[in-house]
């Protein structure tokens, strides 16, 4: 298990939208097993993707992954933020 950390200055909202396109049905694929308001999980192909999204200041969001068997299509979903 891995786990990645960034910063950005996107809405934690927004992190999280295009997480869902990223990794969900209209991405990869993974199939959403929780949501909340500051996270999604997905699972799918033996492996899983947890993303947390919150402000840490009122200009930056901090954002928290955790994956089993997608650490590079999780680098490059960070590279988009």
């Amino acid at each position: 298990m891995s786990r990645y950390g960034k910063e950005t200055k996107l809405e934690p909202e927004e992190v999280l939208r295009r997480a869902e396109a990223f990794f969900g049905d209209d991405g990869l694929g993974l199939k959403i097993v929780e949501q909340s308001e500051c996270c999604l999980s997905f699972e799918g192909s033996g492996g899983h993707v947890t993303i947390s999204a919150a402000r840490c200041d009122p200009e930056k969001t901090e954002v928290d992954l955790e994956t089993r068997e997608w650490d590079y299509q999780v680098k490059s979903f960070m590279q988009n933020l």
